[in-house]
């Protein structure tokens, strides 16, 4: 049940796209308004530096002319002390209004408290000492008093300064690290959603390649859908409908070329048929001149032949029907001797004059094959070797033995022909190639060898000289001892 629930949660190669773009658009909106914050912050921060600054030579100049009047004592000394301290009091008041106090460590920190508290107590020992004389006793004190305020004062402003030195370079550090981080976050997403991606693409990319590879062999067999339902399960099933209708026309194929090969046949058929029909016909002509005084022996004798050659004309037909009719593929062991001998008696009348055919298959040797469509595939090999015979003379072998290391049966399939030229040999078996002329061949016999052959697991290969002919040799699985080979129909209708 949990694997049920997660299929239906499983995304497509789209959708994760699309999530993985609303997630980065989300982190970088987060990141973005925190970037954007941090910028107000700092310029706020950068704005009120100049205030700082302000603030610190304001303080400079009340102890510019605190000195001053220590020394010389003039009136105008001490009003421009006390109004550069109400200027630095405006000042601290512009460092705490509400515009961004929040946003800067200066405004918000107790030091600027501390200040203005220094001042206030600064302006007030600086007027007490000016209402007194200055040779009074009490007056030293309170010029004593009033440097150690004013040196209080530099050293708070000082302070002041440093922290927001030092609350810029840390804005400006944070706004490095987030950058380092945005590209960090962004080349990572980038990644995953390329990998997620590829990966699927090359999944896809591979079964389209396992697909083509595997129906170049002549195998249908379908390919194993994904269970995650995303675009790979979508290539997968749509492979899987193009190999079931492939498989569909590939039959229709090989039933068009079998009957094609059938024509090719049927006039030496006709003639095969003519010579059975040809001693029924004499025999019966006999019984009838010799009907009312006929010697039974001789009777039952001519019966005997008529008898013979029906069942020989039938077989004759049987063997066509049986090759023409469609059936569904079939894998039992079976001997090869007798599929050699069925597909000579079927190609036999196609043979030119002068051509020998030549079987050389034990009788033991089986394999584990479809016989029907095996025959068809043996047929096409005989045909075209008869075609390639372009002397007076020559030989068409059919010879089998066991390769028992490889648990294969081999039949060979060797003429005396013209041979195909080295340059032609790695194309032979491609549908619809053909080195007959224009309106002789259609270039599908082989590739429906290599197809039947390819579906019974086995191999077909091809040896050729140009002038020394050319064989074929098929390699199937070998029957094992245990399996009883199923004898194909023999004349009279019974099994071998």
């Amino acid at each position: 049940m949990p694997q049920l629930a997660l299929k239906g949660f499983a995304l497509n190669i789209r959708q994760k796209v699309l999530l993985g773009m609303a997630v980065a658009i989300l982190g970088f909106s987060l990141l973005g308004g925190i970037s954007y914050r941090h910028l107000l912050g700092l310029e706020q921060a950068l704005g009120q530096a100049e205030v700082v600054d302000d603030l610190f030579n304001d303080i400079l100049e009340v102890r510019r002319y605190e000195k001053n009047y220590l020394l010389y004592a003039l009136r105008d000394d001490y009003r421009e002390s006390l109004e550069y301290v109400r200027k630095t009091l405006g000042l601290i008041a512009r460092l705490e209004s509400p515009d961004g106090s929040d946003m800067n460590p200066v405004a918000a920190s107790l030091t600027i408290q501390r200040l203005r508290s220094q001042l206030q107590g600064y302006e007030e020992a600086f007027t007490r000492l000016a209402g007194l004389d200055q040779a009074d006793r009490a007056a030293e004190n309170l010029r004593g008093n009033l440097r150690e305020r004013g040196k209080q004062l530099v050293d708070t402003a000082q302070s002041i300064v440093s922290t927001q030195r030092h609350s810029i370079l840390a804005s400006v550090k944070r706004l490095k690290l987030q950058l380092i981080f945005s590209i960090l976050a962004l080349g990572g997403i980038s990644l995953l959603i390329a990998w997620t991606v590829g990966r699927r693409i090359i999944a896809a990319l591979k079964l389209i390649d396992v697909s083509t590879r595997q129906i170049a062999h002549g195998d249908f067999t379908p390919l194993p859908v994904p269970e995650i339902r995303d675009e790979t399960q979508g290539v997968a099933l749509a492979l899987n409908r193009m190999v079931t209708e492939l498989e569909k026309r590939q039959g229709q194929l090989l039933q068009e070329k079998k009957l094609a090969s059938l024509g090719v046949l049927t006039s030496g058929i006709a003639h095969q048929l003519n010579n059975p029909l040809n001693n029924i016909s004499t025999s019966c002509q006999i019984l009838r001149e010799e009907a009312e005084n006929c010697d039974p022996g001789f009777a039952r004798q001519m019966l005997d032949n008529i008898y013979h050659e029906v069942i020989r004309s039938r077989d004759i037909v049987k063997g066509l029907l049986e090759f023409s009719r469609e059936t569904r593929f079939t894998l039992k062991p079976a001997p090869l001797a007798e599929l050699a001998e069925r597909a000579a008696r079927l190609v036999a009348s196609h043979l030119p004059a002068g051509v020998s055919l030549i079987r050389e298959v034990p009788p033991d040797l089986a394999a584990c094959i479809d016989v029907q469509r095996m025959q068809e595939a043996l047929l096409n090999l005989l045909i075209n070797a008869a075609e390639s015979i372009d002397r007076p003379e020559g030989v068409i072998t059919i010879s089998g033995r066991s390769d028992e290391a490889a648990g294969q049966a081999v039949l060979t399939v060797r003429d005396t022909g013209m041979g195909i030229a080295p340059e032609h040999l790695g194309r032979i078996f491609d549908p619809f190639f053909t080195l007959k002329e224009v309106g002789k061949g259609t270039g599908l016999g082989l590739s429906v060898v290599f197809g039947i052959v390819k579906k019974h697991g086995g191999a077909v290969c091809v040896e050729s000289e140009p002038g020394r002919g050319t064989t074929f040799t098929i390699r199937l699985p070998l029957a094992s001892g245990a399996d009883d080979p199923a004898g194909l129909p023999t004349p009279g209708g019974e099994a071998a």
